[in-house]
């Protein structure tokens, strides 16, 4: 029997609660696929930096390093922790363990209703692979005499060969295997280069070059501005989006609208080489509002354990937890505040793991 330890932040806000959920679903797909997990919870986030000074312990990373993925709640609560603070525990682990891929899938499922009418089932089933570890989030740069007249600030991105084809190399792959699954298999490359002269010139050039490793795969180029407007007029022109980091977290959130909003969308930070752990989370922030409340949209989080499975080699579990999350959208009788109805977070989750099991077990009758 294969076994799993995962390493599960709660963080801050709705974190623990769906965090919780997560856990349920992981569990529940344990029990049912004959695999194992050990789920540890780590108290880290704005309560522990209140605490001790940091979002989480000096040997953090050392404490993750052992684990064969991570699952993060979410991470913020500007009244007790600054965001640009509370953020680089978060910046930390993608770049130390190098999970330069931030997979971001967009798919509307039968069933969510969206306020853009162009999106449908049909339409709206692409992939933002986002570069994850440098570009403009690059943490690079500093105040000068910020409180003087003459005062500035600068922020530097950088973009290195090895970054960007590493990203664009990946996106190119997952167009293959898509194209393999009866998919389009196209990469469009989400750029800047009419106006960044020098780091999005330099990543068109690698573009260019990957593109020609790939000669099964189309692949085209498309203003990030422009983008985002076809993104709402014809969602159906995209399939693998590659974008620096940056864009990729602008149009990944725009992204979450087409597919029925924030609540519905999941990510995953990936080490594709497997020699770090890779982190798993829904991109819904801290919504602290609803924290407390149990109202709070799971399916996000839930997609996110589905990606985890994947990720993991647990690919019968996660293709069954993708149909029951499929299944419970389509009968439209349990959801949440934010999909159009008056479900609790557990009753969400609940349903999902009743339609999980209901689809094993026809599954070992078949």
């Amino acid at each position: 029997m294969s076994s799993h330890r995962i390493a599960c932040i709660p963080g801050d806000g709705v974190g623990p609660e769906v965090c919780t959920a997560a856990q349920d679903v992981l569990r529940a797909c344990a029990d049912l696929f004959s695999f194992s997990v050990q789920l540890d919870t780590l108290p880290w986030g704005c309560d522990y930096h209140v605490r001790y000074g940091s979002m989480m312990p000096v040997d953090g990373l050392d404490i993750l390093r052992t684990y064969d993925a991570i699952f993060l709640g979410c991470v913020g609560d500007p009244a007790k922790v600054p965001d640009h603070v509370s953020i680089e525990a978060l910046h930390s682990i993608r770049t130390q363990f190098g999970q330069y891929v931030n997979l971001r899938p967009i798919q509307l499922h039968p069933g969510v209703d969206t306020p853009v009418t162009t999106c449908t089932p049909q339409t709206v089933n692409m992939v933002v692979v986002r570069e994850n570890t440098e570009g403009e989030y690059s943490r690079l740069g500093g105040l000068f005499y910020p409180d003087q007249p003459h005062g500035f600030a600068t922020q530097l991105g950088f973009f290195t060969r090895t970054g960007c084809l590493r990203v664009i190399r990946f996106a190119f792959n997952l167009a293959r295997e898509r194209k393999q699954a009866g998919g389009r298999g196209l990469v469009t490359n989400c750029t800047k280069s009419n106006s960044l002269n020098y780091s999005m010139v330099f990543w068109d050039r690698i573009f260019a070059e990957v593109a020609a490793e790939f000669p099964d795969i189309e692949s085209n180029a498309v203003l990030a501005d422009a983008l985002t407007m076809f993104m709402i007029q014809d969602p159906g022109r995209f399939d693998v989006i590659v974008a620096s980091n940056l864009f990729g977290d602008i149009i990944t959130d725009l992204g979450s609208v087409l597919q029925g909003g924030i609540g519905m969308a999941a990510g995953a930070n990936l080490n594709p080489e497997r020699t770090m752990p890779s982190m798993f989370e829904p991109i819904h922030g801290s919504a602290l509002d609803l924290t407390g409340k149990n109202c709070v949209n799971p399916l996000a989080s839930i997609e996110s354990v589905r990606l985890m499975l994947d990720f993991l080699g647990q690919k019968e579990a996660a293709a069954a937890l993708l149909r029951a999350i499929k299944q419970v959208l389509a009968a439209r009788a349990v959801r949440t505040a934010d999909l159009g109805g008056s479900s609790t977070t557990t009753q969400v989750t609940a349903a999902v793991i009743a339609a999980l099991t209901a689809d094993r077990k026809a599954a070992a009758r078949s």
